[in-house]
């Protein structure tokens, strides 16, 4: 069975094509102001803006396997992450998804989109009602995955549909990576389906890139402001070592008790690994899905707890100020 559940998740650049400006400023204005947007009116120069994708996505992906080979020498894996976030802001540039026209003068968009060789992102196609069967059939054959049709009643609407429902998809190389550094029984807690929509719904609402990790096992989340949050995960069937280990960190009587009645979750190896200072953190334990199989509890991270500072997401929205259009 597939593995559904995205492992690492972040935003990252949406880049459109139209020779029309009109609809393209109409395009720039309907995507919300919390996602980064480029627009081209020129194919030639996309195809400039593209070119270096491959490469770039090949390093960041780098990256992850290096944190996932020094893991697997004996390094934690939070701390690196922590870092690899400190020390890498310009992985939000990479372009996520794009969307381009299929008429265009002096060529058409799957032509263009046929020049994205080896980059990993998503494909929309727009087209008029002359351009459907050429847009199915590229959709069957996988050179695309999503048309929309131009004249759709609310295009503004069923794009963001779908850029959304594409954002959401596991990354395959990088859900791949990380799964080497899961257990199967907590990948199999992951797919059930009431923890995963609580999971995910969290992590949509909160977060612009988390990653789920085994040891300890939890997921690592980035608020847009650039605040770091630790959301501990812990099997219903395993409270009694945890109230066991909490014990051993030196907490007290009472505060284990409530550990072992899952009130409680302690972060007995979140200090560990990230060297924090000061008595165990412990916050209140709330239910994961309806089944009872999962109890989580949220810790926030100061940013004197982290390894580096971590440039906020917010800032590069900032940074892009007011939507041009890219015309020469």
């Amino acid at each position: 069975m597939a593995f559904n559940f995205p492992l690492y998740h972040r935003s990252g650049s949406l880049i459109f094509l139209d020779d029309d400006i009109d609809y393209l400023e109409m395009l720039g204005m309907v995507v919300p102001s919390f996602l980064q947007v480029e627009l081209f009116s020129r194919p030639a120069a996309f195809i400039a803006r593209m070119n270096d994708e491959p490469a770039r996505w090949e390093a960041d992906a780098g990256h992850h396997l290096q944190m996932i080979d020094r893991w697997r020498h004996g390094h934690h894996l939070l701390p690196q992450v922590l870092r690899y976030w400190g020390s890498n802001p310009a992985r939000y540039q990479l372009a996520q998804t794009c969307v381009v026209d299929f008429a265009m003068p002096g060529i058409d968009g799957l032509k263009v989109l046929e020049t994205l060789v080896d980059w990993p992102g998503s494909r929309i196609l727009l087209t008029g009602q002359a351009d459907e069967q050429i847009a199915i059939k590229a959709f069957n054959n996988g050179l695309i995955d999503q048309f929309i049709p131009k004249q759709t009643a609310d295009i503004a609407g069923r794009l963001m549909t779908t850029l959304i429902k594409l954002a959401r998809r596991a990354h395959p190389r990088l859900n791949t990576v990380w799964r080497t550094a899961m257990q199967s029984h907590h990948q199999a807690l992951l797919e059930v389906p009431s923890i995963m929509e609580a999971l995910l719904t969290r992590a949509r609402s909160h977060w612009i890139e988390y990653v789920v990790l085994d040891e300890p096992f939890g997921m690592l989340g980035l608020t847009p402001e650039g605040l770091c949050e630790w959301l501990q995960l812990e099997p219903a069937s395993g409270l009694k070592d945890v109230a066991d280990l909490a014990r051993s960190a030196g907490l007290g009587f009472d505060v284990v008790q409530a550990i072992q009645k899952g009130l409680l979750l302690p972060a007995v190896e979140l200090h560990q690994q990230l060297g924090l200072r000061g008595p165990i953190r412990t916050e209140k334990a709330f239910a994961v899905g309806d089944d009872g199989q999962l109890i989580g509890a949220l810790f926030p991270l100061a940013e004197t707890d982290l390894p580096l500072p971590i440039y906020p997401y917010r800032n590069f929205l900032d940074m892009q100020g007011v939507r041009t259009i890219q015309d020469s």
